[in-house]
């Protein structure tokens, strides 16, 4: 079992900040926790050696690139072994359509976040990736209607209208 990351209330905070802009520059987040510069580096760096920080990444917006559906899709394996889970496992990652997956328990197997411009791209998607997979006993689909809240960026209220 992995050891759980030793954070006082300073890392926290930069954890916090750096959640919603990670091109924050130090000196602002230094100026907003209330410590140096050194120090805000010394423990950004730590963070990410001891990969409480495992990635920079960039949060794209689907709907501009045309990707503007996205489904939550619900996936029953036709029996749950090692060998047919970490098949199913091998073989998602090649889809691009898929842009999260877990393992998860309870009756379904896997959640998928599938992020498409259409339902028929979505359809092409579904016989591709899932029925084609001969492990793969059946699938459910729930369609996102709106993004709340996302990665835990702009934790702030909805707009009304």
């Amino acid at each position: 079992m992995r050891k759980i990351a030793d954070l006082d209330r300073f890392d926290r905070q930069l954890l916090a900040l750096v959640r919603q802009n990670n091109l924050e520059p130090a000196r602002v987040l230094a100026d907003k926790v209330g410590l140096s510069l050194s120090a805000v580096l010394r423990r950004l760096r730590r963070l990410r050696d001891e990969k409480v920080i495992v990635a920079d990444i960039a949060v794209v917006n689907p709907a501009l690139t045309g990707s503007a559906l996205t489904m939550h899709v619900l996936v029953q394996m036709q029996q749950a072994g090692p060998q047919t889970m970490d098949n199913f496992a091998r073989a998602i990652v090649h889809h691009p359509e898929i842009t999260g997956a877990w393992d998860i328990t309870g009756e379904d197997d896997f959640l998928l976040k599938v992020q498409v411009g259409s339902m028929e791209e979505y359809d092409a998607f579904t016989r591709r990736a899932l029925g084609e997979d001969k492990g793969v006993h059946s699938f459910t689909t729930l369609i996102a209607i709106r993004n709340i809240i996302e990665n835990d960026v702009a934790r702030r209220p909805l707009r009304d209208g």
